[in-house]
């Protein structure tokens, strides 16, 4: 039988793949943006491995509200990119810090 400790455990891999491709993939912004979603995806995994192990509700509707996020954040990131590709012709980090406001 799957109980708590196994959903943490699964959490906690995908949050360490995260981090980790955040601080070591410091070259492409696409990368580092599936890094950040695969943080979100490891809490929202807790946050339902929680609500359902306690019998509440509340873990699940906090879920889908990270998951709003994260949708949002996954369009206007791309759309941004996007913007930056036409202009500059790379996605490359060490152009973006170049940038001027």
């Amino acid at each position: 039988m799957i109980g708590l400790t196994h959903y943490l455990a699964v959490a906690a891999i995908l949050f360490t793949i995260g981090v980790l491709g955040i601080f070591l993939n410091r070259r492409n912004i696409i990368l580092m943006l599936m890094a950040i979603e695969l943080i979100l995806l490891a809490v929202n995994i807790n946050l339902v491995a929680f609500s359902a192990f306690s019998g509440d509700l509340t873990g699940q509707v906090f879920a889908m509200f990270v998951l709003t996020v994260a949708a949002s954040e996954a369009a206007i990131g791309l759309a941004i990119l996007v913007i930056f590709f036409r202009r500059r012709g790379t996605i490359a980090v060490d152009d973006a810090n170049r940038m001027h406001g």
